[in-house]
């Protein structure tokens, strides 16, 4: 009886010593780093999402949540700084509020010059937040049955603030989720008469992922 429990203590022991081994490995793994990217590296990124509009972008519409596509191509400077661009597209189907009737659609193509901070990572998980300037591109597509009236909004000064994460499944491939507010604050020209209310600004929901080079 006393060799059988020695033999069990002894496997009890060895599966203990098993799991504080395999817990300090896995802390090691996720233990927090400084700079969160090699000096560089070329980073190529895709990402679909949403963006609901942050107001009613004119009085008396009704705006729906939006498709949002965007592209990435940056380069890293050091371990946590990098600079690119960013092409995004966003496109808003519009009605009249109340009564639903249908006025057409807003696009939005975003060329955003952009740098971004890495400061830290955690083992495959990777912060970070980016900032861009650039112009929205706007247009307008009308409903067929608005009988020629015609929506003309402005081009606009952009500003995109945004912050994500990059979960790295290997050196080169990362799945990523981003965040991001967009400001697209113009006007509208509606069968030659201006509008000053127009504000399509929004907020992005992005899901994609990234190759680093």
């Amino acid at each position: 009886m006393g060799v059988v429990m020695a033999r069990w203590s002894l496997v009890g022991l060895m599966l203990l010593s098993l799991l504080v081994q395999a817990g300090q490995a896995q802390s090691e793994e996720w233990k927090m780093e400084q700079g969160g990217i090699d000096p560089g590296k070329v980073v190529l990124g895709m990402r679909a999402g949403f963006a609901p509009v942050t107001q009613t972008v004119s009085e008396g519409t009704s705006t729906d949540v939006g498709s949002l596509v965007n592209f990435q191509g940056m380069y890293s400077l050091n371990k946590w700084l990098l600079a690119g661009m960013m092409l995004e597209w966003e496109r808003h189907g519009m009605s009249s509020e109340g009564t639903n009737f249908d006025l057409g659609h807003q696009d939005t193509v975003s060329v955003l010059p952009t740098v971004e901070i890495r400061p830290v990572k955690f083992g495959p998980l990777v912060p970070y937040a980016n900032m861009s300037f650039g112009v929205n591109v706007n247009s307008f597509g009308e409903s067929s049955n608005l009988g020629g009236t015609r929506f003309s909004p402005s081009n606009t000064f952009a500003w995109r603030l945004g912050w994500g994460a990059d979960y790295m499944l290997t050196r080169q491939f990362a799945l990523n989720t981003e965040m991001a507010y967009k400001r697209n604050d113009g006007h509208v020209t509606v069968n030659g008469i201006r509008d000053d209310d127009w504000n399509a600004s929004s907020f992005g929901f992005l899901f994609g992922a990234k190759l680093f080079f």
